[in-house]
C-alpha cells in the first residue's frame, strides 16, 4: 500500500533504512558527500532519499525500475544529481510530489547502485538487483517444456497477438480500447476521440462522470500474457504515465487471479484472470492479470507470486504507483491470493477471495489422495464392505458423490493425467516409453520449492498416511463397525509416486515436507495477519455430484490465522447460495465486499503509522458495518458470527462438512503432512476383542496419529520473500525474526 510520503520511516545507524512501497525495509548504503568540497553538507543537514517504487529493490525486473527521489526542505530539484553505476542519469527523473520521479533504464541482469546527492544534504543511495523481464526473478529455474500460446490468445477486441518473438514466447506490448454500451456490453473501439452514440457513462467512486470507455495494454512478462484494463476518459487529453493520470482512474489496482489447476504446467496460457469487470471498471479501478495468475495455466504458487509481482511492476512503471493493490481471486485465485500475501507481503495489501482453499500443494492435494484411496476401496478393494450412508461417513463429505468428484480432482497428483492439449504428447512423461518427460503434478510443477530426488528425477513429495486411521470418527459414532474399520485400514494403501494405488502407505520425503514447512508450501498465516480479508463463499456443499469447493476449508485457513497470530479478526466470512455462480461479480454480496474491502484499505492508509502492531491496525481499520454474516435463499442478511460447527442460523442453511482426514481425528486446519506417532489406547476406541486389538495392532505396527502434538518437522514459516537458486535451494531475503 502507498503510504504518505511524511510517514515514511527512517532510521539513523551504520545503515539507513528506507520503507519502501512494498513496505519491506531494505538496508541502503550511506555515501559520504560528494568529492568537491562545496558538496559538503551541514552538521545536521537532512539526508536524501532514494527508493525503488515498482518492486522492491532486489527484484527489479525488465531492465528499469521507477525511482524516487524524497527531497528535504530546501533542496531543489534542479540541485540533485543522480547516477547509475557512476553514470549521470539525473534527466531520467523530474518533480514530481516534492521530489524526483523517473524511470531509470539500463538495468542489466545484475547488481547496480543508484545514488542521489545535492548540496546541503547528504547522500543517499539504494542497491538493485536487477533481472530479466522474462524471468526468473524469484521462483528459481524456469521450467521446461514451455508452449507458447500468444497465437491462441485473444484480445479484447478479438484480435491475435500473433507469433512470439522469442523463446521466451514474448510479444511487443499493445494498446487498444473498448467502450460499454448502453445495452451492457464490451465492444471494441477503434478511436477513442470519436466516441459511438451507444456509449455509455459510469460515475466512479470519486464522484468522476466519464464516458465508459477503457484503455486495454496488452504484453508479455516472465513469460505469460499481461492485461491492464483502465478507465479512460477521452476528454481529459491524459494518456496514462507514472506523473500524471487520466481523471477516470480512481487510483486503485485490482489484480484478477483466475481458478483451476488440473492441467496447469508448462505452457504460456492463452487467458488471464480476467480484466473487463463491469462492477471494477465501472467504479474507476484498474485491473490487471497475467495469463501464469490462472491456476489452470500455472498451478504452482511460486511461479504466480513471481508473476504478479512482476506484472504489477509493469503496470506501476505505466500507470504510477496504485493506491493499494486488491488481490482478487475464486478456487486456484484464492491459493494465489492466500500464499503471495503470506509468503511475498506487500505485494498484495487485501484479498477478497471467493470458493477459497488454504493451499494447493498439500491441504487439497491431501484431501484429493485421500479421496482416491477410499474411492479404490469402495469400488474395487472391497466393494460389498459398507453401504453408502457408512462410506459417507468415513469420507466425511456433505454428499456421496464427492467421493468419486474429489478422486477424479486426484488427476493433478497423477504425473501422466492431464496435460493442456498445447503440450505435445512426445514431452509427456510415460513410465515405460518417455520416463523423463513432463511430469503433470503440483510437486514437479513447483520441483524448485520441494526439490529432486536424485534417484529418480521426480520432485520430491510430501504426502503421508504412516498412522492415520481412517474412518476413526465413524467408528467412534458407531457409523461403521470394528471389523469395517479394520479392515479398511488394512487395505486402504497408499499412492505411488506416479499416483498408482499400491497396498503400502505412503511417507513424505522428508526433504519435501521441511521445504513446504518453511518455505510456506503451507499456508503458515502470519503475513495474511497484518492484511484485510473477505472470504465469500458460493455454497456447494450439497450439490449432488460434490464439488471440491467446500465450506470447512475457508475455516481451514482461519485456523492457521488464529494459530499464527492469536485470532482471526482480520478475516470477514460471507456466505451465499450459489444460485450466481461460484463468484460472479455482479452478485450484490460481492459487489458490496468490493466495496467494503476498499473502505476498509482506504481506512488503514489514512491511519497511517499508529504506532500499533501490524494486526490490530488492520483490525481497527475494518468498516464496523463489515461483519459477518450469511445470506438466504431469499437475500435476507443473517449477521452472525461463521463457526465451523455450532447451533446457528447460517449452519442450518449452510453446515460445514469434513474431509477424510478430519474424520481420521485430524485438525479441522489440515496442516499435518506426517502425523507423530503413539501406541494406541483402547479407551479411544468402541470395545474391542482381544483378537480385534491383535489386528489394530499389527495394521499399525508404528503406532497411530497423535494429533494433540505438532506434525514431524512442523514449523512456522522461517521468513518471506524466499528466492530460489536451484531445486531444493531458497534464502529468505527477509529472514523470520
Amino acid at each position: 500500500m502507498r503510504s504518505p510520503r511524511s510517514c515514511r520511516t527512517l532510521v539513523a545507524a551504520a545503515a539507513t533504512a528506507v520503507f519502501l512501497p512494498l513496505g519491506v525495509p531494505v538496508a541502503l548504503a550511506t555515501d559520504g558527500p560528494p568529492g568537491r568540497p562545496g558538496d559538503v553538507p551541514a552538521v545536521g543537514a537532512r539526508q536524501l532519499e532514494v527508493s525503488v517504487v515498482s518492486s522492491r529493490p532486489d527484484a527489479v525486473s525488465g531492465g528499469d525500475a521507477l525511482v524516487r527521489v524524497d527531497l528535504p526542505e530546501g533542496v531543489p530539484p534542479e540541485r540533485v544529481r543522480v547516477l547509475l553505476d557512476g553514470e549521470d542519469v539525473s534527466g531520467d527523473l523530474r518533480p514530481s510530489d516534492g521530489g524526483l520521479l523517473g524511470l531509470v533504464n539500463g538495468l542489466a541482469p545484475g547488481h547496480h547502485k543508484i545514488r542521489a546527492s545535492a548540496h546541503g544534504a547528504r547522500s543517499d543511495s539504494v542497491k538493485i538487483t536487477a533481472h530479466p523481464g522474462t524471468g526468473p526473478v524469484f521462483s528459481g529455474p524456469q521450467e521446461e517444456p514451455f508452449v507458447c500460446e500468444t497465437a491462441e490468445f485473444t484480445t479484447v477486441t478479438g484480435q491475435s497477438l500473433g507469433e512470439p518473438l522469442d523463446a521466451d514466447c514474448s510479444v511487443a506490448p499493445r494498446v487498444e480500447f473498448v467502450y460499454r454500451t448502453t445495452a451492457g456490453t464490451f465492444q471494441p473501439l477503434a478511436d477513442p476521440a470519436a466516441l459511438p452514440d451507444d456509449v455509455a457513462t459510469t460515475t466512479t467512486l470519486e464522484g468522476v462522470e466519464t464516458p465508459y470507455v477503457v484503455r486495454v495494454e496488452t504484453g508479455t512478462v516472465n513469460r505469460g500474457v499481461y492485461e491492464f484494463a483502465v478507465l479512460y476518459d477521452p476528454a481529459d487529453g491524459v494518456d496514462p504515465s507514472p506523473f500524471e493520470r487520466n481523471r477516470a482512474w480512481n487510483d486503485r489496482l485490482v489484480y484478477t487471479l483466475g481458478g483451476g489447476c488440473r492441467g496447469g504446467w508448462y505452457q504460456q496460457g492463452d487467458s488471464t484472470g480476467g480484466v473487463l469487470v463491469d462492477s471494477m471498471l465501472s467504479r474507476g479501478f484498474a485491473v490487471a492479470s497475467n495469463t501464469l495468475n490462472v491456476f489452470g495455466n500455472n498451478c504452482s504458487d511460486l511461479l504466480t507470486s513471481e508473476t504478479l509481482s512482476m506484472t504489477r511492476e509493469e503496470f506501476i512503471e505505466a500507470y504510477g504507483e496504485p493506491t493499494y493493490t486488491m488481490g482478487w481471486g475464486c478456487s486456484g485465485g484464492s491459493y494465489q491470493a492466500h500464499q503471495a500475501a503470506d509468503n511475498y507481503p506487500g505485494l498484495l495489501d487485501g484479498i477478497v477471495v471467493g470458493c477459497s482453499f488454504p493451499d494447493v500443494g498439500f491441504a487439497t492435494s491431501q484431501m484429493l489422495a485421500d479421496a482416491r484411496l477410499l474411492h479404490h476401496y469402495f469400488t474395487i478393494t472391497d466393494p460389498s464392505a459398507m453401504d453408502e450412508a457408512q462410506e459417507l461417513a468415513v469420507a466425511g463429505f456433505g454428499v456421496h458423490g464427492a467421493i468419486a468428484s474429489q478422486s477424479e480432482g486426484a488427476k493433478r497428483l497423477d504425473p501422466q493425467a492431464e496435460f493442456d492439449p498445447s503440450v505435445p504428447q512426445e514431452l509427456r512423461y510415460d513410465p515405460q516409453t518417455n520416463p523423463g518427460g513432463a511430469r503433470a503434478t503440483v510437486w514437479d510443477h513447483t520441483r524448485n520449492a520441494y526439490g529432486v530426488d536424485p534417484e529418480t528425477g521426480f520432485a520430491r513429495r510430501p504426502l503421508d498416511n504412516v498412522g492415520v486411521q481412517y474412518g476413526l470418527h465413524a467408528l467412534q459414532a458407531a457409523a461403521i463397525t470394528v471389523d469395517q474399520f479394520l479392515q479398511l485400514n488394512d487395505r486402504i494403501g497408499g499412492l505411488d509416486i506416479d499416483a498408482n494405488v499400491v497396498a503400502d502407505r505412503m511417507s513424505a520425503d522428508p526433504v519435501a515436507r521441511k521445504a513446504a514447512y518453511e518455505t510456506g508450501r503451507i499456508l503458515d498465516g502470519g503475513g495474511l495477519g497484518n492484511i484485510p480479508i473477505i472470504d465469500y463463499r458460493a455454497y456447494t456443499d450439497d450439490l449432488p455430484v460434490g464439488d471440491i469447493h467446500m465450506r470447512y476449508q475457508s475455516f481451514s485457513t482461519r485456523e492457521r490465522l488464529i494459530e499464527a497470530n492469536g485470532d482471526a479478526d482480520n478475516q470477514v466470512m460471507l456466505v451465499e447460495d450459489n444460485t450466481l455462480g461460484l463468484f460472479n461479480a455482479d452478485s450484490p454480496v460481492l459487489v458490496s465486499a468490493l466495496e467494503q474491502m476498499d473502505r476498509w484499505l482506504l481506512a488503514l492508509q489514512t491511519a497511517g503509522d499508529t504506532g500499533d502492531d501490524r494486526h490490530e491496525a488492520v483490525v481497527a481499520a475494518k468498516p464496523a458495518d463489515l461483519v459477518e454474516a450469511c445470506f438466504a435463499p431469499d437475500g435476507s442478511k443473517i449477521v452472525e458470527e461463521q463457526v465451523y460447527r455450532g447451533d446457528t442460523r447460517c449452519n442450518e442453511l449452510y453446515p460445514s462438512f469434513a474431509s477424510p482426514r478430519i474424520v481420521a481425528g485430524g485438525p479441522v486446519a489440515s496442516d499435518v503432512i506426517t502425523c507423530q506417532l503413539q501406541e494406541p489406547a483402547r479407551t479411544d476406541y468402541p470395545e474391542m476383542t482381544d483378537e480385534q486389538w491383535a489386528q489394530l495392532r499389527n495394521v499399525f505396527p508404528a503406532g497411530v496419529c497423535d494429533y494433540t502434538q505438532p506434525g514431524v518437522d512442523e514449523t512456522v514459516r522461517q521468513g518471506t520473500w524466499a528466492f530460489f537458486d536451484a531445486p531444493g535451494e531458497w534464502t529468505f531475503h527477509e529472514p523470520a525474526e
